[in-house]
């Protein structure tokens, strides 16, 4: 990974997680992919390795990766879905010509075509929103319950009650505040 950028936070639902790429959307948004290089990085680290990645290519990236967010949020909400947003969803599926292929040892991989391999990458992230969004998966929409973050993500937990898009992140500062909080409580109520 490229020196001096935020980690990537990884999930197991790639259209979930490549909206992850813009975290602290209602605090101080944090960008993941700010350059086309960077882009590349999460693509490479996701199964969608390409070999570059224009400046024009990364907006279409930062397009399809808001329009995710909005129709899953809205989806979370149980909200109408933006129009807008599910057209850039299905322009950028139908724009794609990856392909599923098995390996031998039983896995799925993507083959992405030679010369358009970003807008394959994106094909693919946005057939996986359309399935979740359309909820052909089993799991549910739901939204982080930071009031920083609000991000959208795919709760597959047994009991569909997750509250936090990630515990390493969003649950453990949202711990932390509440024990702090409760710390100086006790220490006012002691005095």
């Amino acid at each position: 990974m490229r020196a001096g950028f935020p980690e990537f936070r990884l999930g197991n639902v790639l259209a979930t997680s490549f909206t992850g790429t813009l975290s602290e959307r209602h605090g101080d948004a944090v960008e993941r992919i700010p350059t086309p290089h960077r882009l590349v990085d999460w693509l490479t680290v996701n199964g969608l390795a390409v070999d570059s990645c224009t400046p024009a290519q990364l907006d279409l990236a930062r397009e399809l990766r808001e329009s995710i967010h909005a129709a899953a949020t809205a989806a979370a909400m149980q909200d109408a879905l933006p129009a807008s947003a599910v057209q850039v969803i299905n322009d950028r599926s139908a724009q794609g010509r990856a392909a599923a292929i098995l390996t031998p040892d039983g896995e799925r991989r993507w083959r992405l075509g030679s010369a358009s391999g970003v807008e394959d990458a994106l094909g693919v992230i946005a057939a996986d929103a359309v399935s979740i969004i359309a909820g052909e998966r089993d799991g549910k929409l739901a939204l982080c319950a930071s009031p920083t973050c609000r991000a959208a993500f795919f709760d597959t937990s047994q009991s569909r009650t997750r509250k936090w898009c990630d515990m390493n992140t969003c649950g453990n500062r949202q711990k932390k505040a509440r024990f702090h909080a409760n710390q100086r409580k006790n220490r006012r109520s002691a005095e």
